[in-house]
C-alpha cells in the first residue's frame, strides 16, 4: 500500500504532470487512484480525518486528486461527494474570499489559516475520461483549491498567514475546558 509522504518530500514541491488522456483508464492510473484512496482511508492522526488526498501526497508527481470523506460524523445536509478529479484546473474563482482553517495530511501536525475563495469551478476528467465542469461553495470549493494547490507544488503553510500546531491546538482546548 502507498504511504502518505511528508511536506520534504519533493513530489509536494513541483509541478505534477498531466495524464494523457489515453492512460486515464490504463491498470497505472487506476492503481494510482486504488492507492490513493487507501491512503486516505488509512490515515488518523488523533483523531482527524481526511477529505481528500492528491497524487503528489504519495509521491507520485501526477495531476490527479480524490475527495472522499472518511468522517463518520459529518450529517447528510454537509456531504461531501466522491470525486476523481484528472488534470483538474480552477476556471473561475469567486472575487468573495474567507480566511479558512486548513490542515493536510502530509502536514500532519499543524494547521492553518489560509485565505481561500468562497466558491470555485473545477474543470477535470474524471476516471473514466469524461469531462466534467463542478461549481462548489464552502469546504468543497476549499478542498478544490487546497488540491490543485498540491499539483502545482505549493503546500498551505506556503499560503497559511497563520500557522500553529497540534499541541498549541490542544493546549488551547485544554484551557478552555478549564474555565467552562
Amino acid at each position: 500500500m502507498a504511504k502518505l509522504v511528508d511536506q520534504d518530500h519533493v513530489a509536494l514541491h513541483q509541478i505534477a504532470e498531466e495524464v494523457p488522456l489515453e492512460d486515464i483508464e490504463s491498470p497505472k492510473i487506476k492503481k494510482v487512484i486504488k492507492d490513493m484512496r487507501d491512503a486516505l482511508l488509512s490515515y488518523n492522526a488523533q483523531g482527524f480525518v481526511g477529505v481528500a488526498i492528491a497524487a503528489p501526497q504519495i509521491g507520485i508527481p501526477l495531476r490527479i486528486f480524490i475527495v472522499h470523506d472518511t468522517s463518520k460524523d459529518r450529517d447528510a445536509e454537509h456531504t461531501i461527494p466522491d470525486i476523481v478529479a484528472i488534470n483538474p484546473s480552477i476556471v473561475k474563482l469567486s472575487k468573495k474570499k474567507s480566511l479558512l482553517g486548513e490542515g493536510c495530511l502530509s502536514v500532519p501536525n499543524h494547521y492553518g489559516a489560509v485565505e481561500r475563495a468562497a466558491n470555485a469551478t473545477l474543470r477535470a476528467y474524471d476516471e473514466h475520461g469524461n469531462e466534467f465542469e463542478r461549481g462548489a461553495g464552502g469546504l468543497l470549493a476549499q478542498i478544490f483549491q487546497h488540491e490543485c494547490d498540491h499539483l502545482d507544488g505549493t503546500l498551505f503553510i506556503d499560503r497559511a498567514e497563520k500557522i500553529w500546531s497540534k499541541d498549541d491546538m490542544e493546549d488551547h482546548e485544554e484551557r478552555e475546558a478549564a474555565v467552562e
